[in-house]
C-alpha cells in the first residue's frame, strides 16, 4: 500500500468505545440528551442515564444543575437517614 492509499483510510486509532455516542449534540461536552416514548433523558460520556423530564429544555437545566453539583461535592458528606426507629416501645 503506498502513501496515497494509506492516507484515505479512516484513522480508526482513537474511536471511541461507543462510537454511536460520537453521532450525537454533547451539551456542556458533557452530557447529551435523547427522546424516549414520553421523557427526555439525559445520558452522560461513560453512557450512564442521569435524569429524565418531561421537556428537551428542564432535562437539559436540570442536568446542568446536577453535574454542577457533583463537581462542587454535593452528595458525598450527606446524612443517611434509617425508616425504622430502634429500640423497645
Amino acid at each position: 500500500m503506498n502513501q496515497q492509499d494509506k492516507s484515505k483510510k479512516p484513522d480508526t486509532t482513537n474511536q471511541n468505545e461507543h462510537p454511536e455516542i460520537t453521532e450525537v449534540n454533547w451539551i456542556d461536552d458533557a452530557f447529551y440528551v435523547k427522546k424516549g416514548m414520553y421523557l427526555w433523558t439525559s445520558v452522560d460520556k461513560e453512557g450512564k442515564n442521569l435524569l429524565s423530564s418531561l421537556t428537551e429544555e428542564e432535562c437539559i437545566k436540570a442536568s446542568r444543575f446536577y453535574l454542577k453539583g457533583l463537581q462542587e461535592g454535593w452528595g458525598e458528606n450527606s446524612i443517611k437517614y434509617e425508616g425504622t426507629v430502634g429500640g423497645k416501645l
